[in-house]
């Protein structure tokens, strides 16, 4: 016996967090190439989202809070080491392991996407209204707060 198959009469919330995210992955995306920086990816936000921004992370560190795999996360470190936006260096406190940092050239990127973030969170609240944005963003804080909990701001 089959199951029956119904279509849900509203679209499913993971729909609509992973479109509302896509638009505005995209939007972020077309606007980090007009400022010059063609060769980011949206891929790339996996680090850019989760290093430290003064200090650097462990690869460690940053998979763990992209929730991806280190093999994953180290890819797109090595990609944009190749690309000049990170560099590598020895731990201080352990000198075995390896700091994963921002250059100059990433400063200035991570600088740019959050002001573009800004940005776009400013449009969205006239687009669509500051209250709505204000209650998006603290049911959002309240879902994830205790995976987002140990991620620099």
């Amino acid at each position: 016996m089959q199951a029956e198959l119904a279509y849900p009469a509203h679209t499913p919330m993971i729909r609509l967090l992973n479109v509302a995210a896509d638009q505005f992955a995209q939007e972020l995306a077309r606007r980090v190439t007009a400022a010059g920086f063609g060769d980011i990816r949206p891929g790339h936000g996996c680090v850019f989202g989760n290093i430290d921004p003064e200090n650097g992370s462990r690869l460690t560190e940053i998979a763990e809070r992209a929730n991806m795999t280190k093999q994953s996360v180290g890819e797109v470190t090595s990609d944009l080491e190749q690309r000049g936006y990170l560099e590598r260096v020895s731990d201080p406190s352990d000198g075995r392991a390896k700091i994963i940092r921002l250059t100059g050239q990433g400063r200035e990127a991570y600088a740019l996407g959050r002001r573009l973030i800004d940005e776009l969170e400013g449009e969205w609240a006239v687009r669509y209204g500051d209250e709505r944005m204000v209650a998006l963003r603290e049911a959002l804080e309240a879902v994830t707060a205790q995976r987002l909990g140990a991620l620099p701001v």
